[in-house]
């Protein structure tokens, strides 16, 4: 497959007077494209976020990456210090489902208006804090193709407080491809076991990925835990599973 050259913009979404930013990544060429909808980590719309959402436009789709802390702490982004992962992770607990919810849907109420979408369904990619939130989205009924990346805690909590996410299983409408690390202390085998079981209980469309001795963070060429080796395949079954989009 032929990348494409793309553009790039940071966006601006309004709902209820909350303004929330957005990296767009199009490809540059006219053409009607599936939309795909990138959710970050605990640290923000950073360059990691954006250059995954610039290589999603590159393979034909339309990307954007919506600042999921933007009620909290507008226009935050770091590095990976541990400083940063703390401060990260306090955005993170201070996050409410449906809000989150309802960011997605914008951003995806966004695309809908840009006449080069295709309206008939989005992907979701999301890593780390955003795993977790891909699986939530996973619910909308926009969507139809999910890639979580090591979300951990779904099956124990849920943003805000609640059941976990996990339970809504069962609300998922399309496919949902999951990867973790065997290395990942944040996330026990037994926790992606209950999330295998659940999505066969519920007959969702899905793969559950185990890659030998990736950690958590594997697919961040930014940080120390990432994994080369289980990135070149996970990347391929994301291609394959965004394919169903077109």
């Amino acid at each position: 497959m032929t990348e494409q050259a793309t553009t790039t913009t940071t966006i601006n979404l309004l709902q209820d007077n909350i303004q929330v930013s957005a990296y767009l990544a199009e490809p540059k060429e006219p053409g009607s494209y599936p939309g795909v909808v990138v959710l970050q980590e605990i640290f923000g719309v950073n360059v990691h976020i954006r250059e995954v959402t610039e290589r999603i436009a590159q393979l034909g789709y339309v990307a954007i990456a919506p600042a999921l802390f933007q009620r909290i702490a507008p226009g935050f982004e770091t590095g990976y210090a541990p400083e940063d992962i703390e401060t990260g992770r306090s955005y993170a607990m201070q996050t409410q489902a449906s809000e989150l919810l309802s960011d997605i849907q914008l951003a995806i109420d966004y695309l809908k208006n840009l006449p080069q979408v295709k309206k008939d369904g989005f992907g979701c990619i999301g890593f780390c804090f955003g795993g977790h939130v891909a699986y939530l989205a996973a619910t909308l009924p926009d969507i139809k193709a999910t890639a979580s990346f090591y979300g951990a805690g779904i099956t124990i909590r849920t943003q805000g407080g609640g059941t976990p996410t996990v339970t809504r299983t069962r609300e998922i409408s399309g496919t949902l491809y999951a990867f973790f690390g065997t290395e990942d202390a944040s996330i026990p085998g037994e926790q992606v076991d209950e999330i295998a079981t659940e999505l066969e209980k519920y007959k969702i469309p899905h793969r559950v990925f185990r890659y030998d001795g990736a950690d958590h963070g594997f697919f961040c060429d930014h940080r120390a835990s990432y994994n080369p080796k289980a990135v070149v395949d996970a990347w391929e079954q994301v291609k394959q599973l965004f394919g169903q989009l077109n």
